[in-house]
């Protein structure tokens, strides 16, 4: 995830206009400053892997956003902890309460009782 992170940063930092994609000297010149030197074969090996994980990154954000809105019965863009207890609950039905007590004290730091999207994107990818 790290080295995701770093690749994506870099990337918009040569992506000047915004377009979503980048030269490919620029992609060399991003490789180069990561310690990286690559030859074409290698280069088209590591681009495809990149373009895999970017396509089940999307894909899996979507999924998300689906059951987000599923739960989000009332479309008010939050879920109750109460909620998200019960969605946890019911991906591993062992999980104990100390657990779950943890990770809804991680996600709603604030005390507020919900959870926007994004604290649900977090939770349910770790």
């Amino acid at each position: 995830k790290e080295q995701l992170r770093i690749l994506r940063n870099a990337f918009k930092a040569f992506d000047h206009d915004g377009a979503g994609w980048i030269e490919h000297a620029d992609v060399s010149s991003i490789l180069e400053i990561l310690g990286q030197k690559l030859e074409p074969p290698a280069f088209c090996k590591l681009a495809a892997r990149f373009i895999e994980v970017e396509e089940d990154v999307g894909a899996l954000q979507n999924e998300l956003k689906e059951a987000f809105r599923v739960y989000d019965k009332e479309g008010k863009g939050y879920l109750t902890v109460a909620t998200l207890r019960g969605i946890l609950h019911e991906l591993d039905d062992k999980i104990s309460n100390q657990d779950l007590d943890s990770i809804i004290e991680e996600i709603d730091a604030d005390g507020s009782g919900t959870v926007d999207f994004d604290e649900f994107m977090q939770v349910m990818t770790g």
